[in-house]
């Protein structure tokens, strides 16, 4: 196992009817900014419910954040955050809701002159307006992680950031939120966890046996419950292990002491910013051909996965690594997925060129565990994804 530190220091509160708490995580002279998305939470009721426990508060809003967190969008939630003087955001939608709230946690303190420098250049969040969230879409885990992804429409641009001061200072996880999700989105959260804990799973051995049962156990509650809460999201208990499953997969804990690869989602970032594909569907077409190209670096991984979380115990080491990426695309497909490119749009072609070229231009030269994946490797990838 590899050296490590481990902090996180999220309030999760879990459970029926948790919103009603709101008031008691808050500053009792906080002065909110409430920040959604498309205006889902005023169908379901949930915007009703957070509206009450906010009732003492004052509040401002800002709704319309997309699916992919625009930076074009957000700066206009940062003039009013910076004009009313707010001292409290609170992210009530899924992960691009909180991925954008923790934007502007970051660029509210921001010392610069343009805050899109905190994604380009990379700068490290220390210290953040504080905020919390109420998780209404699980999939990317954002609730309690301290980290974002945000695109830039006018450049074609979908970048990571982060730093101990984006943490939510809480986050309320409410399984019966799952009721009014449609299906195809359910879906998404499913595989979106399902792909983080590949990444954080799917490198080489290492010794670090129970990181490695903490991944096992998430990715098998998930083809266990998944299936199930798509089709049944009135079912209370598989909905909270699957809201828990997203959360556990990307909240700092099962990657500590193992290596971490991520090009799935560095390349499948270039595919929603093309053509609008949503993320995890990106994962889907970028996984399984992923695997397959670099199958020496990580069958070991891929073998033991088979045994461990799909029980195929017959056959060599490469016939079980190659069944296991079978069983993901099945998984997948099983879900409403589909794992080729050309299967979401026309205009493939060239794809494969023109994200080398991107890599290439942006220095992105050494992707995946071993830093070893160069743009000519990506090409090789996308191209076996169509």
């Amino acid at each position: 196992m590899l050296n490590f530190e481990f902090k996180n220091p999220t309030k999760i509160i879990f459970g029926k009817n948790t919103i009603q708490q709101l008031p008691n995580q808050l500053p009792s002279d906080a002065k909110v900014l409430l920040i959604f998305g498309g205006g889902s939470i005023k169908k379901n009721g949930i915007y009703d419910e957070v509206k009450a426990a906010l009732a003492n508060f004052e509040v401002f809003e800002f709704g319309g954040i997309p699916a992919n967190p625009e930076y074009e969008i957000l700066v206009q939630a940062l003039e009013i955050i910076k004009k009313e003087n707010i001292t409290f955001l609170l992210a009530v939608g899924g992960g691009s809701v909180i991925d954008g709230t923790k934007f502007l946690s970051s660029a509210t303190l921001f010392s610069g002159d343009n805050p899109w420098d905190i994604l380009e250049k990379g700068i490290r969040t220390d210290v953040g307006l504080p905020f919390g969230t109420i998780l209404t879409l699980p999939a990317t885990g954002s609730e309690m992680n301290s980290g974002a992804v945000i695109s830039r429409r006018s450049t074609q641009q979908k970048l990571g950031m982060g730093g101990p001061g984006l943490f939510p200072q809480f986050s309320i996880l409410d399984p019966k939120v799952i009721q009014s999700i449609p299906k195809n989105q359910i879906a998404n959260g499913i595989v979106d966890a399902f792909t983080h804990v590949l990444e954080q799973y799917m490198t080489y051995p290492t010794h670090a046996n129970l990181q490695d049962r903490f991944a096992e156990s998430i990715l098998q509650t998930l083809l266990e419950v998944g299936p199930i809460v798509q089709e049944n999201p009135f079912y209370y208990e598989a909905a909270a292990d699957f809201m828990w499953s997203c959360t556990m997969a990307l909240n700092g804990l099962i990657q500590k002491g193992v290596p971490t690869d991520w090009a799935v989602h560095a390349i499948g970032h270039e595919l929603t910013v093309f053509f609008g594909i949503d993320h995890a569907r990106t994962l889907a077409i970028i996984a399984p051909s992923h695997y397959r190209y670099n199958f020496e670096a990580k069958k070991a991984k891929l073998a033991q996965c088979a045994e461990r979380v799909f029980n195929i115990h017959t056959g060599s080491i490469e016939e079980k690594a190659v069944a296991c990426i079978e069983q993901f695309e099945q998984f997948f497909h099983k879900l409403g997925i589909q794992t080729k490119l050309s299967e979401y749009t026309e205009d493939y072609l060239g794809t494969a060129e023109r994200i080398e070229a991107r890599f290439t231009e942006r220095g992105m030269l050494g992707l995946g565990e071993h830093k070893n994946i160069a743009p000519s490797d990506v090409r090789q990838i996308v191209s076996m994804s169509y």
